[in-house]
């Protein structure tokens, strides 16, 4: 088993977040997103999407979607639990997973592409659509900060997926000039707590593991 990663991109990295969190080793294989490697033929062999991350089985099976890969490892290793202990638990915490994602990474990453030299070239680009995304983001963080008055995790009271999603969001947009604004008290009391925890910490310094996992 390997997981193919892409660096400080945010999908990769709240993977590398969840097995740190949940203690479990795998070795990766970097896949250089600046040279588009993730979109040459041997890589698209492995997932015609060319997203990362990607899991590989030993069966030579790929797992693609960093939401499925930490499924699967949840499923592997329940505890640290990060998905729900139960069915009620399990349908909010995706609730609020989905919700981080559709209502700000997505917005944070159409931003991103619609206005970078990165992207330019690769893809269609619509700057003005890329400012409806960054205004509705600015939004979408206010009412976070509501949602945070009175709870200390996006999903109640302890640390799950959904912070995962959120922080590598929220991460990713302070380094493209999408920063959150200090007036926002709660989601930058939030955002500093879960910036304190080790495994954020060791995601931004991907490197080999030792194969297989660990408890």
């Amino acid at each position: 088993m390997k997981l193919y990663d892409g660096g400080r991109a945010p999908n990769p990295r709240r993977v590398r977040i969840f097995l740190a969190e949940k203690g479990i080793s795998v070795p990766y294989v970097q896949v250089n997103i600046g040279t588009a490697e993730n979109r040459q033929p041997a890589f698209l062999a492995k997932n015609p999407m060319g997203t990362l991350p990607v899991l590989e089985f030993d069966d030579g099976a790929f797992l693609a979607e960093s939401v499925a890969i930490c499924r699967y490892f949840e499923e592997q290793k329940p505890e640290q639990n990060l998905m729900g202990r139960d069915s009620r638990e399990r349908a909010f915490i995706e609730m609020w997973q989905r919700r981080m994602e559709f209502e700000v990474l997505n917005l944070t990453a159409q931003s991103f592409r619609n206005t970078t030299e990165f992207f330019k070239g690769r893809i269609p680009q619509n700057k003005e659509y890329a400012e409806v995304c960054r205004n509705t983001a600015i939004k979408r963080f206010e009412w976070l900060d509501k949602e945070l008055a009175n709870r200390p995790y996006i999903a109640g009271d302890r640390f799950t997926v959904a912070d995962i999603i959120l922080y590598c969001a929220l991460d990713f947009g302070g380094s493209v000039n999408q920063k959150i604004d200090p007036s926002l008290k709660n989601v930058n009391a939030w955002f500093k707590r879960v910036e304190s925890r080790p495994s954020a910490k060791s995601s931004l310094h991907p490197a080999s593991a030792q194969t297989g996992m660990k408890g």
